[in-house]
């Protein structure tokens, strides 16, 4: 298998899509991350809420010393909420925004498991015409007979969302 640097470039081509994933679940659908993007998967803990933040920004945590945004993704993805359980969790990742990365948590109703995916099981998003964007979906990685949607963690958050939460991040520290 061949491995390929992702160095933020705005668009992959398929054959370069294949690797590690951390799969997981919203509801009744599976989601992937590029496994480099992840830093840490925790049990959900306090979140000290932020004034005036969007309502799928549920706040900030303290991690070891360093205070990181939490975002929930049901509701960034307008999912019905849902009853927080033993298996909801965070997951840290990495984001680049603009040449510079930084931490960002997403709540998750359960981590699945690390899939190698090849290149050749992943195919581009759908296309749903242009009133429905997609460019936060990396692929739709095909694992036997279901689909993991495979997502590009530094588009799912817009850059004004991403810029909000990086100065939430340095405010509250």
């Amino acid at each position: 298998m061949s491995t390929t640097k992702n160095d933020g470039a705005t668009s992959m081509s398929v054959g370069a899509k294949g690797g590690k994933y951390l799969t997981f679940v919203l509801g009744r659908e599976e989601y992937g991350l590029e496994i480099l993007k992840v830093r840490e998967i925790f049990g959900v803990m306090e979140i000290t809420a932020v004034p005036r933040m969007p309502p799928h920004v549920r706040g900030v945590i303290n991690l070891r010393g360093q205070v990181i945004a939490v975002v929930d993704l049901r509701a960034k993805f307008a999912m019905a909420a849902a009853a927080q359980t033993e298996q909801t969790c965070i997951i840290v990742v990495e984001i680049l925004r603009d040449g510079r990365k930084f931490n960002t948590g997403i709540i998750v109703d359960k981590v699945s498991e690390v899939l190698s995916i090849p290149s050749e099981s992943i195919e581009d998003a759908p296309s749903f015409g242009e009133a429905v964007k997609t460019d936060f979906i990396l692929g739709m990685g095909k694992i036997g007979h279901s689909v993991k949607i495979l997502l590009d963690i530094d588009k799912v958050l817009s850059t004004n969302e991403a810029i909000a939460l990086e100065a939430v991040t340095r405010e509250a520290a």
